[in-house]
């Protein structure tokens, strides 16, 4: 691309390229209207959170902490309540913690909420009850029931996603400003459905060594502890909608260059990659730190380009490369993905996602994912980066601190005639509370493995 068309990006560029995963909407004159509307709304967070992630960023890309990135698979807006949202704060906040005492480095918390209201289909409609009708795409373009024309994509949900983010991202901030994360009662952290998990005793242990280590810190330091009652925590959502994210991008005052407000951190599918495509315009112009879902089928040419179309400056902290390979494909794909990296000299953050990769369907037609499969694809990325010289600096997982049913495997033994128990997802199954605490331990285990 030459210089005069790579000047011409703007928040809405986006709109002159081909576009993938965004059905049409009907009505034009509303969607330009709740595209106005949603303009003139104040963002949702600021740029100078998106600027320490983005050096936060910087030191994982040099091996100096790790990542954990984890939330729900679509956030949907009736599970805007106080209980979905404290329980998944709680288990973002478990497994760092987990991470943080067993590896020893600052662990980044970057959930998937707040925004994650849209989610990419294979095909635009499908057939119910002898009728073709549109795809449920998420909330925040249609909605799951199949009756009454709801899954017309409807403009109106783009202002409602965003009040509905606000909700969140305000009771999150007030939950970690205000003591929800204490370490001095580590004791509450603890969900009942912990307690027949085999690493239930490991996490005994590690709750009494933070009581400990919180005790020395109080009685050598008692001005500072109160920092122990406060975490930081950044959200993240695939940039699926260009209308959502689009009207959310702005200018602020004494800083060059556009910022997503909408999010700290955007990434792209692997659906939306197409280097000549509108979402990848769209991407090119932002500020913010932004992620690469990257799995089959990729080019790794195409792969370079495409990073340097969107980090042309080679910032740190600025890409992040999410690898989705599944279990059976990580050791033929990851190491030349990992040496072309290297030679062209990106300063990327590479982060592990084991869940998009190993799913499957049961006989009975339920969609899930094996827990050993996702172990798997996790021990094999480790061992792949260390074989190369590279560092693995984070985990990228679709989880909840709810006990869902929904992953089969893990301590607790959960068999396909279980996922009936309490399956909820509209998408793609999540790990329950106790598996991602499980995962945790086993993900701290490995990176021990590779850089202790």
């Amino acid at each position: 691309m030459n210089e005069v068309a790579e000047k011409s990006w703007s928040p809405t560029s986006w709109q002159d390229k081909p576009i993938k995963q965004l059905p049409k909407y009907p009505d034009q004159e509303a969607l330009e209207c709740c595209y106005k509307d949603l303009k003139a709304l104040p963002p949702l967070v600021t740029s100078w959170e998106i600027e320490v992630m983005k050096n936060k960023l910087a030191r994982i890309s040099r091996g100096e902490a790790f990542m954990l990135q984890g939330g729900d698979c679509a956030e949907s807006f009736g599970a805007t309540t106080s209980p979905k949202i404290v329980n998944m704060l709680k288990v973002l906040l478990q497994t760092s913690f987990i991470l943080i005492h067993e590896m020893g480095v600052p662990v980044l918390r970057v959930g998937r909420i707040a925004g994650q209201y849209a989610k990419p289909r294979s095909s635009d409609f499908e057939v119910v009850d002898g009728e073709e009708i549109h795809n449920y795409r998420g909330d925040l373009i249609n909605g799951f029931e199949s009756e009454s024309g709801s899954r017309t994509p409807d403009p109106e949900r783009l202002i409602e996603g965003y009040h509905k983010a606000g909700l969140t991202l305000n009771f999150l901030r007030a939950l970690a400003d205000e003591g929800f994360a204490d370490l001095h009662h580590p004791e509450h952290w603890e969900l009942d459905f912990m307690l027949n998990n085999e690493y239930y005793k490991d996490y005994e242990k590690m709750v009494e060594s933070i009581t400990k280590a919180v005790r020395f810190v109080d009685a050598i330091a008692p001005d500072k502890s109160a920092r122990l009652q406060k975490v930081d925590f950044y959200t993240s959502h695939e940039a699926l909608n260009l209308y959502y994210d689009s009207a959310q991008t702005r200018q602020v005052p004494r800083k060059s260059g556009f910022f997503n407000l909408s999010a700290h951190m955007v990434w792209l599918g692997n659906r939306t990659r197409d280097i000549d495509g509108a979402h990848v315009e769209y991407f090119r112009g932002l500020e913010n730190p932004v992620g690469i879902k990257v799995g089959p089928p990729f080019e790794i040419d195409e792969t370079m380009r495409l990073i340097e179309k969107l980090n042309p400056t080679h910032e740190a902290g600025k890409v992040v490369l999410i690898t989705r390979f599944g279990k059976d494909k990580i050791e033929e794909q990851l190491p030349g993905l990992i040496k072309a990296v290297r030679r062209e000299g990106f300063p990327v953050v590479w982060t592990s996602d084991p869940m998009h990769g190993n799913t499957f369907s049961t006989g009975s037609g339920v969609k899930t994912r094996n827990f050993d499969d996702i172990v798997s694809e996790v021990k094999s990325a480790f061992d792949i980066h260390r074989s190369e010289g590279s560092y693995l600096g984070g985990v990228h997982l679709e989880l909840t601190g709810d006990n869902v049913t929904e992953c089969v495997g893990g301590a607790n033994g959960l068999n396909e005639q279980g996922l009936d128990q309490n399956y909820e997802t509209f998408c793609d199954p999540r790990l329950n509370y106790q598996q991602s605490l499980e995962m945790a331990f086993l993900v701290a285990k490995e990176w021990k493995k590779s850089y202790s």
